[in-house]
């Protein structure tokens, strides 16, 4: 049997790679829309309750696109690759293919650049296009909201200094009930500053109002209260946006403003071991994508007299369901410290593709 010509491959290579792009992105496009009627559902009476209106709704799920789209990614990906594999092997065209030569392994080599392409997609998504309109919808949100009072309260460290802040307003102009605890080299306390509210004068950086505090003599071991002061300026290197994003919690976060944080060049209210979990999971999302294919794989194997009635494609499903729920709680473990970053993040996507690996090589040997 002669090679099969360089141009044979390309076009086999398009096919393949059309065909698994399409379904993913039909996958996604069904799921981001479920995901966006729930979110809308929950949404939807307190927009209107802030007399926004329908372009409120609609700016709204606007903003909340990119981070649907980033958790539906890979469910997208599984579903797709079964739903094209399935496909192909009820309709005769894996017996085809492999009567033309084509191996397992080779079927999977011509679905990895697809695979890969949708893979740094997730990054780019996940790096650049998440954390801006998270950061925007969440400025958004806090402009609009009647009660920030109410909002939520956190801490932060800003190289020595402990920041308390109760809420954020005006979309992070304003800011009330902000405590500052100075630190020396040594992480002693030597300075507290309480201030019932600060705001941001644009050019001028932050103003402490109605400012009072306590300045601590660790050398003569005394405390003296600090005169009261109408307004100061507060030295912080913070800009509305960082308040905004510091007020949101596990807000998605861009490469560059993890490793700053892990440096101590930017403000952080999470953990070094968080970080890094973060920054590795991110980064290892197209080997994960490809272990979702390789799941996926065990499908061409279905008989052709059982047909639909394969239980096969259900397995594969809850395989890779089950691949994703423990990469997950990996990750939560990772978050909370009880797992270095790498045990979080690694050992996952290593037992899966051996058991994957496992699966094929057993129907291969039949």
């Amino acid at each position: 049997m002669s090679k099969p010509s360089p141009n044979s491959r390309y076009v086999l290579l398009r096919y393949l790679s059309g065909a698994l792009l399409f379904r993913v992105v039909f996958c996604c496009c069904v799921l981001v829309s479920l995901l966006e009627i729930l979110a809308l559902l929950e949404q939807t009476t307190p927009i209107l309750q802030r007399h926004l209106g329908i372009s409120g709704i609609v700016n709204y799920a606007a903003m909340r696109l990119p981070f649907l789209l980033s958790g539906a990614l890979p469910l997208s990906v599984l579903i797709g690759a079964l739903l094209m594999l399935t496909q192909m092997t009820l309709a005769s065209e894996m017996a085809i293919l492999r009567a033309a030569g084509l191996s397992t392994l080779g079927l999977y080599k011509y679905l990895v650049p697809a695979t890969l392409l949708i893979g740094m997609a997730g990054i780019v998504l996940d790096d650049q296009i998440t954390p801006r309109s998270e950061q925007a919808l969440a400025a958004w949100w806090n402009r609009t909201d009647p009660t920030p009072e109410d909002g939520h309260s956190f801490w932060f460290h800003e190289g020595k200094n402990l920041t308390y802040v109760d809420h954020v307003a005006d979309g992070g102009n304003v800011l009330g009930t902000v405590n500052v605890y100075m630190r020396n080299n040594q992480n002693m306390l030597v300075r507290t500053l309480h201030a019932p509210r600060a705001h941001y004068t644009g050019a001028d950086g932050w103003t402490l109002y109605d400012v009072d505090g306590l300045d601590i003599d660790l050398k003569d071991q005394k405390v003296d209260r600090l005169p009261r002061l109408p307004a100061m300026p507060w030295n912080t290197t913070l800009f509305p946006r960082d308040f905004i994003r510091l007020s949101t919690g596990n807000a998605p976060l861009s490469t560059s403003t993890i490793i700053g944080m892990l440096r101590g060049q930017v403000p952080s209210d999470s953990s070094p071991g968080f970080l890094k979990a973060g920054l590795m999971e991110r980064f290892l999302r197209p080997a994960s994508l490809l272990v979702l294919l390789l799941i996926a794989m065990p499908v061409i194997y279905i008989p052709p007299r059982t047909g639909t009635r394969s239980w096969l494609p259900v397995w594969c499903l809850g395989a890779g369901l089950l691949f994703i729920v423990v990469q997950g709680l990996l990750r939560a473990m990772g978050n909370a410290g009880l797992l270095p970053p790498p045990v979080a993040t690694v050992p996952a996507l290593i037992i899966f593709t051996l058991g994957a690996l496992t699966v094929l090589l057993r129907n291969e040997t039949r």
